[in-house]
């Protein structure tokens, strides 16, 4: 079976109910830190995207940093969270959070997002990911972003996984 890849539109769902607000981190001015390593924009050619993503990331400077999808592990190895996606989710950020971190950078400079979710996860949950994602990244100019609905990951107590790419100073 083919993965099912969310459109704009499908996509927007998971901004229903929520809110995007962090403004622990949109005071800290981090755009500034980081205008001269990349930017994130929606040119005025495309329509605005409507589930605080962003359409193009570009790259003037810096090294890239690929992070491999991240699951539900814990430093020790153990799953966290089986069968609680809310749980998972929060983990899979985490596990995102440490590895920007040790290349140097922090949330701040990730620039793109790629989501793999078990179709087993109710659709109803999807809202989840927003509100965890929303308290890592900058809302104000969120990362460029893919959401697939996949059968299942390697192991299927996982239900999601999520690989990142991040810019931070040389």
């Amino acid at each position: 079976m083919r993965p099912l890849i969310y459109s704009a539109l499908a996509i927007a769902a998971l901004s229903i109910g929520l809110t995007t607000a962090n403004s622990a981190q949109k005071s800290s001015s981090p755009q500034a830190k980081q205008s001269s390593l990349f930017r994130i924009f929606n040119p005025d050619t495309m329509a605005k995207p409507t589930a605080g993503y962003s359409h193009v990331a570009e790259v003037n400077d810096g090294k890239i940093v690929y992070i491999a999808g991240q699951v539900a592990i814990d430093r020790a190895g153990n799953l966290v969270g089986k069968e609680d996606f809310r749980a998972q989710v929060q983990q899979v950020f985490e596990n995102l959070k440490a590895a920007v971190e040790a290349s140097g950078g922090d949330f701040h400079n990730v620039i793109k997002l790629n989501y793999y979710c078990a179709e087993s996860v109710d659709p109803a949950q999807m809202p989840i990911v927003r509100e965890i994602r929303d308290k890592y990244v900058n809302t104000e100019n969120p990362p460029v972003s893919t959401f697939v609905v996949v059968k299942r990951l390697v192991r299927p107590e996982w239900l999601i996984e999520v690989d990142a790419v991040a810019v931070v100073r040389k």
